[in-house]
Parts: C-alpha cells; structure tokens; sequence
C-alpha cells in the first residue's frame, strides 16, 4: 500500500485528491495538512466527506510525514512549494508538486512570471508529469511537476502532431475556456457568483503565466523555438476546461495523416480518447474523468488545422493526473483508482 499525505488539502485540487485516494486500491491516505485549518476535522472543511474521511488537519512537518508517508502532493499555491519540497525530498519522501514551482527546465522562464526560485537545484531534477509524454522519466522520479489544466488540454494534441514534422510551430494559436474552479477556492472579485453567472469574456490577454511553461514544452517537441499565442476564458460554469488550437499543416499533409499521428501517439492510452471524424470535444462529456477528448478538423483549401481538445481542469488538468503520476512512480496500474466516469446530471 503506497502511503500518502496531502499538503493544502483544503483547495478545490485537494479535495479531489483526498477523493481519489479514499477510493484508490493500492494507496491509503495517512495525514492532510492545512495552515488555515489547523486542528480542524477534513469534514468540517468539506462536509460532503463525512463517513468517508476521518482525518484532521495537522500543520506542514517533514520530519513527522517521513515515518508515516512514501508520497506527498503539494496541493498548494505557486510560489509556496519551493519551499516545501527541499523538506520533503530530504527526508526520502517523493513530492508531486501541482503548483507551477517545478514544472520548467529553465529557471529564468519561471522567475520570469513567478519570482525567484529558492531550490533550483530540485528544480533541474524534477519531471514534467505530462504522463502520455514523460512517462519513462516519470517512473524514476523523485520530484515531480504537475502540469497546469490549461497546458495539459494545449500540449497533449499538439506535441505528436509537431514532434511528426505534420504541422508548422509557427502561427499556433489556442483559444481555451474554463470553468470557474481554475480559479481555485480562494476569494476574489473576478470570480465572485454576480461577476461570473452570465457572463462570459477573456482574461489576462498576452500575459497568462501558463504561456512560457507551454512555450518550453512545444518548442522542446519542435526542436526549435515556438510561440503560441494562447487566450485564456472563463466560463460561467463550474469545471471543465475546452481548447480550440489553431494549426498551419506542413505542405500536403493530409486529415489521413494528423489521425494516424494521433492514433499512433495514443491507441494504447487509456485517459486520451481521439474522437471519430466530425465529433468534438464537450465539457460536459469529460467532467467527472480523467480523461481528454481530442478531436480535429483540417480546412483542405488553407491547410488550417483546428484541433479541439477537452479535459476536466480538476482531474486530469490537476488531481486525477497528480495520481496517473504515482501510479507510475509506483509502478502500479495507470489506471487504479482513475478509471471510472462521474457521469454529470
């Protein structure tokens, strides 16, 4: 049994997490720590966990996690979990971080939209967690990065289609919606009920911190410098994130060419689902799994490709993936405690 903590089990990606351990098979949850909620029962926190969760919220100690835990999540804010993880990994436990702190290569990429980092020698250790994609790396990590929703619904088409040499990485464009709990649990204005309900526009045009991170993944598939153009949008619902990514298809490329691509990359991934000819992505078809929906349409006259891609921001565009990770860090099933569908009323 793979024994596991949470730190910052009182957010929205905590609780998923907390939810997705309870029920895994081969994992058990041993402590949650919360510097709000200190002393607190979990189900005060969320009440929708009684009877299923009797932990309290105990403050962050690395020295006490390292006698009871094999894993810690870092369910906790960017900026916040440099300073946690050094802790961890000292005391032999492995981290997976959900936060933005070690999900780039280079640290001035991230000390450019953060601020400085203050463990940059954990920083050039650890993996990306874009499962499908790092997997093998993945499976001896000590540290990983848990990539953002908005990157994960971005880089899962795009990678293999630009790895293929099957579409420029010039021009590339997404335009992505999500719902409001990417915004997290904390309070603010922008995500207030009166400012959101029936409403709908973009934010952060041309300045979204998820920009470089996507940036150093594409241009790392392309082999050569990429800038996406990337415009983020909320959505008056709860969860659910859809991307709309805009493509140039390298000269004669053909639709029978992106599906084979795709099929190829991912006919043996059981949370990527490529959808038939005409069909795209929904969010309310990916809400409640751990999956993403990636479906395309190629424009043969232009040679535009649009690809739509579809996940739920709080599991595979955070929690679920966080577990994928452990799973395989553990060499355990991919798919335990993950594959199931919550199917929305």
């Amino acid at each position: 049994m793979i024994k596991t903590a949470i730190a910052g089990a009182s957010g929205y990606t905590g609780l998923e997490l907390v939810k997705l351990i309870s029920n895994h098979p081969k994992a058990s949850l041993e402590a949650v720590t919360s510097n709000s909620y200190q002393g607190k029962a979990f189900t005060d926190i969320f009440p929708s966990m009684r009877g299923f969760e009797s932990l309290v919220c105990t403050p962050f100690d690395a020295v006490a996690l390292s006698s009871k835990v094999d894993v810690v999540f870092l369910a906790l804010p960017h900026k916040v979990s440099m300073a946690f993880a050094p802790k961890l990994i000292d005391q032999g436990i492995k981290v997976i971080d959900l936060s933005a702190d070690f999900r780039f290569d280079d640290a001035k990429a991230y000390e450019a939209v953060y601020q400085p980092h203050t463990a940059p020698k954990l920083l050039e250790e650890s993996v990306y967690g874009l499962c499908e994609l790092n997997r093998d790396r993945i499976r001896s990590a000590r540290i990983i990065g848990n990539p953002g929703c908005y990157p994960t619904s971005i880089l899962l088409p795009l990678v293999p289609l630009l790895k293929e040499k099957l579409i420029s990485p010039q021009g590339l464009i997404s335009d992505s919606k999500s719902g409001v709990s990417g915004a997290g649990r904390s309070l603010s204005l922008t995500t207030h009920f009166c400012e959101v309900n029936e409403s709908f526009g973009p934010y952060k045009v041309g300045n979204h911190r998820h920009t470089p991170e996507i940036n150093e993944v594409l241009t790392k598939a392309a082999g050569e410098p990429v800038s996406l153009t990337f415009v983020p949008h909320l959505v008056p619902v709860t969860r659910g994130m859809v991307s709309t990514i805009y493509a140039q298809t390298c000269e004669n490329v053909a639709e029978k060419q992106i599906r084979e691509a795709l099929n190829k990359w991912y006919e043996n991934e059981p949370f990527i689902r490529i959808l038939p000819p005409d069909k795209f992505p929904n969010m309310s078809h990916i809400k409640g799994t751990n999956c993403c929906d990636i479906g395309f349409h190629l424009e043969p006259e232009s040679g535009r490709l649009i690809l739509v891609s579809g996940i739920d921001n709080l599991l595979k565009g955070a929690s679920g993936q966080a577990v994928q990770n452990m799973n395989i860090m553990f060499d355990i099933d991919e798919k335990a405690g993950l594959d199931w569908v919550q199917t929305p009323l």
